[in-house]
């Protein structure tokens, strides 16, 4: 059973920088591609961040140049470099495969206000 631990979240003022951790279990680690999504209060979950087995990554525009996806493959660890944030990042931040499978982790809450 696959399973996804999302940790590094917290409150920080605009314009500061936080790094997401993701623990992920099972057979999905350096199988599948691996993205970070995010779901705010009145919005559907949306990718923000993909990162495919040849290294290749790819951003949603709205996070482009200020959010970076990474791996360690030793220790099946995904992270989320965030710099820059702004109140539009607030949500509750997930990793996941691309696409997705049913189950998800509880996330990481990320508020981004003055």
């Amino acid at each position: 059973q696959v399973q996804l631990v999302e940790s590094g979240g917290g409150w920080i003022q605009p314009g500061g920088s936080l790094r997401l951790s993701c623990a992920a279990s099972g057979s999905i680690f350096g199988v599948s591609p691996m993205g970070w999504y995010r779901s705010a209060p009145g919005k559907q979950r949306e990718l923000v961040a993909t990162q495919f087995n040849s290294g290749k990554t790819n951003y949603r525009d709205s996070v482009k140049g200020r959010f970076t996806i990474s791996r360690d493959h030793t220790k099946s660890i995904v992270f989320l470099q965030m710099n820059s944030l702004k109140p539009d990042d607030t949500a509750v931040y997930y990793c996941h495969t691309v696409p997705p499978g049913q189950y998800w982790g509880y996330g990481t809450l990320v508020t981004v206000s003055s």
